[in-house]
């Protein structure tokens, strides 16, 4: 069953979520996405503290990567719905930045999470299947972020943002992968 630790970090979850990032910061700031991206990130850790009672550093760094992955996700989907971001009176990053700012921040916040998806082999956390699924992933993440920062297009934004989709996907089952092999393996 569940525990208090993971009811308070639920709490807090929907709190920052339903209230902080709904009500508060999607309708003042371009930053949105970054602070609220934090409530959106935190599933691993509630299911950690869920099954173990604790916070794990292994949560925290599945946690950590989600975190960093939506920034390039939603703002390659802002991108190409700028129009109806404007229309709406919401400040995403396009809007308020403009489109060659935003492919910018794309292109360097999937850099950090290039970085960041390899803690779990660096943490002992994952093995060499995991380590070769994420640097494959990772570069071609990368290169959908450079396409859309070297020449944008509408069709570009969206082939970034759907493969943002997929990669983070293909990134966690590799992880599950990974483990099992690791039991076969022993």
């Amino acid at each position: 069953g569940a525990n208090a630790l993971t009811m308070w970090l639920t709490l807090a979850t929907f709190v920052g979520y339903a209230v902080i990032y709904t009500v508060v910061l999607k309708p003042l700031t371009p930053q949105n996405i970054v602070i609220g991206g934090a409530s959106g990130a935190m599933p691993p850790v509630l299911g950690w503290a869920a099954v173990r009672g604790e916070v794990g550093h292994e949560a925290l760094i599945l946690c950590l990567i989600i975190f960093l992955w939506t920034p390039p996700h939603f703002w390659a989907l802002a991108l190409y719905r700028a129009e109806d971001y404007r229309r709406a009176g919401l400040p995403m990053l396009p809007v308020t930045h403009g489109n060659e700012f935003t492919r910018l921040q794309v292109l360097l916040y999937t850099f950090v999470l290039f970085a960041a998806t390899l803690l779990p082999f660096v943490s002992g956390m994952s093995g060499w299947f995991y380590l070769a699924s994420a640097l494959v992933l990772g570069a071609l993440f990368i290169v959908h972020a450079w396409k859309l920062w070297r020449a944008y297009s509408d069709a570009l934004a969206r082939k970034t943002f759907r493969f943002s989709i997929l990669h983070l996907s293909l990134l966690f089952a590799a992880l599950l992968v990974d483990h099992y092999l690791g039991l076969l393996l022993r």
